[in-house]
């Protein structure tokens, strides 16, 4: 991995990160698959986003990766949130990491929908063009029957949280762990 993840307290490697729920005009969440080097077989479906420079603003770090990951360049100033805080434990890349996350609400057109489906990877680094497999839109009824049938899908309590902000915000920053 890139010198974005460095040691922590307790030797494991970490790193800040920012991702970005995007909900549709039918309120449908934006994923993305993925899968570990290291084990081929073990794939997960998670929000846009990933580490932060040192010194980068989580709200332009989600901004960068939405445009890297999916080619939608959008206004930082449409981001609500933070909405959700997470740290995240996790293997990946032959090692365990700890990631913290602040995630941020994007409402976006059905012309910028279409956009992501259509999945412009030119902006992923070599390791992303390695371990992402693919992009959907989901309904969130969708998530929460697939998590039960036992697809990984992360942030764990993304359905819920997202039937909620499909209407607007409330205000209130969730904090997560999951470790």
């Amino acid at each position: 991995m890139s010198e974005e993840w460095t040691p922590g307290a307790d030797g494991l490697l970490e790193r800040s990160a920012a991702r970005i729920v995007l909900l549709d005009p039918e309120g449908r969440l934006f994923l993305m698959k993925g899968h570990d080097l290291e084990d081929p077989d073990h794939a997960w479906w998670f929000t846009v986003g990933g580490g932060i420079n040192p010194g980068e603003d989580p709200r332009a770090g989600a901004i960068r990766e939405l445009f890297e990951e999916t080619g939608l360049e959008v206004d930082p100033r449409r981001l609500i949130g933070p909405v959700l805080q997470r740290t995240a434990l996790f293997r990946f890349t032959y090692g365990n990491r700890r990631q913290y996350e602040q995630f941020f609400l994007l409402h976006v057109s059905a012309e910028e929908a279409a956009e992501a489906a259509s999945w412009n990877t030119a902006g992923l680094t070599d390791l992303e063009k390695d371990v992402l497999d693919g992009v959907a839109w989901w309904q969130v009824e969708e998530i929460e029957r697939a998590q039960e049938a036992g697809t990984h899908i992360y942030p764990l309590s993304i359905g819920a949280l997202a039937r909620r902000w499909r209407g607007g915000w409330d205000g209130i920053v969730h904090t997560v762990r999951e470790e």
